[in-house]
């Protein structure tokens, strides 16, 4: 009996993980940007279930972080269909450092990659934030 036990920890430690929707947000990697004295930091948190989380961090020595980030950041799938946030949970606009969360609506099924676009006030272009997920 011990010897079955035993083999099967040592199958179960040499067993390759199968990553699903929960346990994929933990392995992307945050993606970050800086740009006219203004870095961002986006990190997926919970790509699982019916609502998705992606943690923000944003941070400045000048001006100040006034944007609604509810209405700044789409979601945007690999077949190019976006979705707005359901709501932003965090620091209110101001100031010079804000964090929260944004939540989206999952995307099903799950796409091969998505990204995030936000457009800040007074930048040319949005800022992206991609992901493969397949």
């Amino acid at each position: 009996m011990r010897n079955r036990l035993i083999g099967f920890l040592l199958f179960l430690c040499a067993s390759p993980l199968i990553v699903t929707g929960a346990q994929a947000a933990s392995t992307l990697a945050p993606q970050s940007s800086r740009e006219g004295g203004v870095s961002v930091q986006v990190t997926p948190r919970a790509l699982s279930g019916s609502t998705w989380e992606f943690e923000f961090s944003i941070n400045t020595h000048s001006g100040d972080l006034s944007e609604d980030l509810a209405k700044a950041v789409i979601l945007v799938s690999d077949d190019g269909a976006s979705r707005a946030p359901l709501g932003w949970e965090g620091a209110p606009p101001g100031g010079h450092h804000r964090k929260g969360v944004l939540r989206f609506k999952a995307i099903t099924p799950q796409p091969q990659a998505i990204e995030l676009k936000l457009q800040r006030p007074g930048e040319p272009a949005p800022r992206l934030f991609r992901w493969q997920l397949k």
